[in-house]
């Protein structure tokens, strides 16, 4: 099971997540949020791919942060249609490869589309993005984007009817183990890719308990499922 810490923002604090060695660091481009990252990703071992969160973001501002903090995936937080997706990864695509930032083996950025949910979700909306991003990312509905603390019915998830792996993300702590364990037992974990945590492990909007993050890393991300 990966593991994607996100909302990250104070330089000591990234590296010490990053000492955790998770599988993905997100760092949000949304100047409306608490967790907005403005200065510049302190170099992380290779293994680490960084994330640049974006809520109905230009496309031309999106590409000019992944090449300036040689991102690796893009995960969309806003109501971006899947023509928006489409067209993100193709101009990511040319300009990277344009840029040399990709070898010619290497796919596109790696898009994650979010959805929030609730109590009860219409996935059909999903099947025009199957196509045009890589992971979906499903996360609580709030009154803002993202970090709003609390989780999800997972059991929304039993309809899931796509084969496209997916980020759990929304309110997950380390109170929230033994049903991240639990749900992982179940049938509609089965693409289940990520666990996605972010303000349930903060001291402070993006800054994050490390000893709670490494116990909490122990505890899920290394069980087998």
């Amino acid at each position: 099971m990966k593991l994607k810490v996100c909302g990250m923002k104070y330089k000591d604090n990234i590296q010490a997540v990053a000492n955790l060695q998770p599988d993905y660091l997100g760092f949000i481009f949304y100047d409306q949020s608490a967790r907005h990252f403005n200065t510049t990703i302190p170099e992380l071992p290779k293994t680490i791919k960084k994330v640049g969160v974006f809520v109905n973001a230009k496309v031309d501002f999106i590409v000019d942060m992944i090449s300036k903090h040689n991102l690796h995936a893009v995960q969309l937080h806003g109501n971006e249609s899947p023509e928006y997706c489409d067209k993100l990864r193709k101009v990511c695509h040319a300009e990277l490869v344009s840029k040399s930032q990709l070898k010619p083996k290497n796919d596109v950025i790696e898009i994650i589309k979010v959805f929030s949910i609730k109590d009860e979700f219409n996935f059909k909306q999903l099947e025009a993005y199957e196509d045009v991003i890589d992971y979906f990312l499903f996360d609580t509905k709030g009154k803002l984007p993202g970090g709003n603390g609390f989780t999800f019915n997972w059991n929304v998830l039993k309809d899931y009817p796509s084969t496209k792996p997916y980020f759990l993300s929304g309110g997950i702590g380390i109170n929230e183990v033994e049903s991240v364990l639990a749900f992982l037992q179940k049938p509609e974990s089965q693409y289940c890719y990520a666990i996605d945590v972010n303000s349930k492990f903060e001291i402070e909007p993006g800054l994050k308990n490390i000893a709670a993050l490494e116990k909490f890393k122990t505890q899920v991300t290394s069980s087998d499922f």
